[in-house]
């Protein structure tokens, strides 16, 4: 499965992350998130990073025009959707994105089937609540398209290989404390994930 190390607030953990064989770096634009960072951080930090690894947006209750203009100022190729937005919206981003799913059900897992998606648990607050979705959900399911997050670790991930899924995506479960990331288990994430 690929990888998606996010929360990034620093250079040194984006760096890490990537030697480790992460394929995606998530940075949060969500003022209200422990592991927010403004877009002069994440210029500079990705700035700095090698090629082809994907520098993705997490952004919340947001128009296009923040959401375009934040890509292109800081560098990001990917822009990630927590909420659910007008159609004229995602019309109007100048930029390839995906869409989260925050799961309440069985049947929340299959919105958006076509596309490729995030799906985490459902929580009241948005995203790194650390919250673990009812895996059973996805069995007898195709999961080539989905992105899975909410509650991952290096203990767990390797469980997921068996449902087929994109990605994984983790952020409190690779953390020393909010923004900040552990190395020993970001690498020990990815290697379990491989």
């Amino acid at each position: 499965m690929r990888t998606k190390i996010c929360g990034i607030t620093n250079y040194d953990d984006a760096i890490q992350a990537i030697e480790a064989g992460a394929d995606a770096l998530g940075f949060v634009f969500y003022e209200k998130s422990p592991r927010y960072v403004n877009t002069e951080q994440a210029k500079a930090i990705i700035k700095k990073l090698p090629p082809f690894v994907e520098k993705v947006a997490l952004f919340v209750n947001t128009d296009a025009d923040t959401i375009n203009k934040t890509c292109q100022e800081v560098g990001a190729t990917l822009a990630q959707l927590h909420f659910d937005a007008e159609q004229e919206v995602y019309d109007s981003l100048r930029i390839p994105y995906i869409k989260v799913i925050r799961a309440k059900s069985q049947e929340d897992i299959l919105n958006y089937s076509d596309e490729y998606r995030l799906v985490d648990a459902y929580c009241e607050a948005y995203g790194g609540a650390g919250k673990r979705i009812n895996i059973e959900w996805f069995e007898n399911t195709d999961n080539s398209k989905i992105i899975l997050a909410g509650g991952l670790d290096h203990t767990n991930v390797s469980s997921l290989k068996k449902y087929g899924f994109y990605a994984v995506d983790v952020s409190s479960g690779v953390e020393e404390f909010h923004g900040k990331k552990n190395h020993q288990k970001v690498k020990d994430f990815i290697l379990n994930a491989c």
